[in-house]
């Protein structure tokens, strides 16, 4: 009997599965990745805030550093595997896998970078980050940490983003899933058994994520129909490197975006003290959790939009689009009207000694989950023009949500209303950002309906839609 080509197996049910089916599939590994991810975050939320007000608040300062080490991860990790799914839809393996190891050892040498200039600069590095002289202790102690996993981290970000592009979420999953699971353990016993404090929260983060990396490089090291990643597959190439930060970019603007927003926000909250910068973290801890399950959802929709837009099946990635919107949002809803009912609850959960923390985060979690739904269309149309390589107009909606839209507003609107104005900046630029998305995306919807048509006149789309 003659064995499949795995390379074909996963052409044929990349170009042939239902879409619907598919996306499913697909999205299932991602979201229960994101999901953990997003629970060992609020792990360490929920156990940091138990030692007090500013411990909480330097959470939210080092999150911003975090940030800048998955905006390396996700700008080469985005960049290589959106860019390897249209290069394995078009049946060019070689291409893949000289992309995705390109992308991972330059993640580790550029997290190295960051290793060493983080450390050598820590307390001027964590007042930028916006810590108050109380919070500065704790931010320290929990950053030096985060600083020296910082290249392995980003290289796992790139692996998980690589497998995810190639369909191959299930094994991200594993890496992901066990370093989640061991961070939640980990948290109390090295918090509190052991003394360590806010140092123990960051080093069960670290000592968690080197085993998630060890767990993505022997899956990506393997022959499983995709992209390979193995140092012999490196190169140092112009046109590679322009291809990879060309698709990248998108999840670059919007990662370091995502940090610098962060930054101003705990400026823009340290007047009003430790404990609107926790409760501001706070509920930006829960924002991400709450939108963690759609982005996984959306990885498991790109893969299929990618791969499909590359073999010129233009009906799959309509249906895959508008599947995805309907689904997105859909949960959005049900998820903003669950998180405003019981929002005083939640923060009480994390902060019940500090009832500042809780008024301060229950406001403005309420105000956020008015506009969540928004965030469906916000996503899938970032997601959509990013697949399918159209990075202008991805870019612009990456730095729209937490820059162009969010960081006037940052500045002006506590100037003008006080904290108040602070609690109402994302909401606010979330609407601006939902808007803006509408002239970037509907262009592209047309560009794909007209490439159905000459397909369907052609013959070139094939049944399996």
């Amino acid at each position: 009997m003659t064995a499949i080509d795995p390379t074909e197996k996963r052409f044929k049910k990349m170009t042939e599965s239902p879409v619907p089916t598919l996306i499913l599939e697909l999205a299932l590994p991602p979201m229960i990745s994101m999901l953990i991810s997003a629970i060992y975050n609020m792990a360490d939320t929920y156990f940091v805030s138990q030692i007090n007000t500013s411990a909480s608040g330097a959470v939210g300062v080092v999150f911003s550093l975090m940030a800048v080490i998955q905006a390396l991860g996700f700008t080469l990790g985005m960049g290589a595997g959106t860019y390897s799914s249209r290069l394995l839809g078009g049946k060019n393996r070689a291409g893949a896998s000289e992309a995705a190891s390109t992308a991972f050892y330059s993640a580790l040498i550029g997290g190295l970078g960051l290793t060493v200039f983080g450390l050598l600069y820590i307390d001027p590095l964590m007042n930028m980050l916006g810590a108050t002289p109380t919070i500065l202790p704790y931010a320290r102690d929990y950053g030096q940490y985060i600083l020296i996993g910082a290249p392995y981290m980003a290289a796992s970000f790139v692996m998980n983003n690589v497998l995810r592009a190639q369909g191959n979420a299930l094994y991200g999953m594993v890496g992901i899933g066990v370093g989640g699971i061991l961070n939640i353990l980990l948290d109390p016993l090295f918090i509190f058994t052991f003394g360590m404090g806010i140092s123990g929260a960051a080093l069960a983060t670290i000592l968690s994520q080197l085993v998630s990396f060890a767990i993505l490089f022997s899956y990506c090291r393997k022959d499983l129909g995709g992209a390979q990643i193995l140092f012999k597959h490196f190169v140092i190439k112009k046109d590679l490197y322009a291809h990879i930060l060309r698709n990248g970019m998108p999840s670059f603007y919007r990662q370091m975006l995502a940090s610098l927003a962060t930054i101003c926000l705990n400026l823009a909250a340290g007047p009003y003290g430790d404990a609107a910068i926790a409760g501001m973290s706070i509920v930006a801890r829960l924002s991400f959790f709450m939108g963690a399950a759609m982005l996984g959802f959306g990885q498991g929709f790109m893969p299929v939009c990618g791969f499909n837009y590359g073999a010129r099946r233009f009906e799959r990635v309509w249906i895959a689009f508008w599947f995805s919107l309907k689904v997105a949002a859909t949960f959005f809803i049900l998820v903003a009207v669950v998180c405003f009912v019981f929002a005083t609850p939640i923060l009480t959960f994390f902060r019940k000694e500090d009832l500042e923390v809780i008024r301060i985060g229950a406001a403005a979690l309420r105000y956020q989950c008015a506009v969540f739904p928004l965030m469906a269309w916000i996503i899938m149309a970032n997601m959509l023009t990013q697949a399918i390589g159209k990075t202008r107009q991805a870019s612009l909606l990456s730095m729209s949500r937490q820059g162009i839209c969010f960081l006037p507003l940052i500045f002006i609107l506590p100037a003008a209303f006080g904290l108040p104005g602070v609690q109402i900046a994302q909401p606010l630029a979330d609407i601006a950002t939902s808007l803006l998305a509408i002239p970037m995306t509907l262009p592209v919807l047309k560009e794909i309906r007209r490439q159905m048509s000459l397909s369907s006149q052609t013959g070139e789309d094939l049944p399996g839609s």
